[in-house]
């Protein structure tokens, strides 16, 4: 074999190794990325089921219930236009309740029912991830108030709540 000939299958054979590398690495980056949707962009979008995603927007109104197992929760995520059927198992946090904006994460299931596997509630009366409040511009339920602080969507009031 002439040196001309090894140094072409060396070359050959450096190029199929960086090929192959980016390949695995392209190919992991697409499984760790996890996109964010509203409920309308969920829809629009034709997600296929099974896909780790992020949808945000408002708790329904009416729409929390309880699993008698105390663990499992089921609720509807809204963006007004648009609702997801949510079912998420776990601690759920202190601030979650409904007319509340939300952040959860998990998988679209096939009859299009969304599995949660992880659920953010906002943790500020004037805070909310800023994904949500794109969604909720893009939905039309987003709205200013003085000195630009949002004004909080209608609530349900609360049983033998006091201020």
């Amino acid at each position: 074999m002439t040196r001309k000939r090894r140094r072409l299958y060396f070359v050959l054979g450096g190029v199929a190794l960086l090929g192959l590398a980016v390949g695995l690495t392209l190919s992991a980056l697409n499984d760790n990325l996890v996109f964010f949707y509203g409920p309308s962009d969920l829809y629009a979008e034709h997600i296929p089921p099974g896909r780790l995603v992020r949808i945000g927007g408002l708790v329904a109104a009416g729409s929390v219930k309880h699993e008698a197992d105390g663990s499992t929760l089921d609720f509807t995520v809204t963006d007004g236009k648009k609702s997801v059927p949510v079912t998420y198992r776990g601690t759920v946090p202190d601030l979650f309740r409904e007319g509340q904006g939300v952040v959860v994460e998990g998988r679209l299931m096939p009859a299009g029912r969304f599995t949660a596997t992880t659920l953010l509630a906002k943790h500020d009366e004037r805070y909310m991830p800023p994904e949500v409040v794109e969604a909720l511009k893009k939905a039309g339920r987003w709205q200013e108030g003085a000195n630009g602080a949002p004004v909080p969507p209608v609530t349900p009031a609360r049983a033998g709540a006091s201020r």
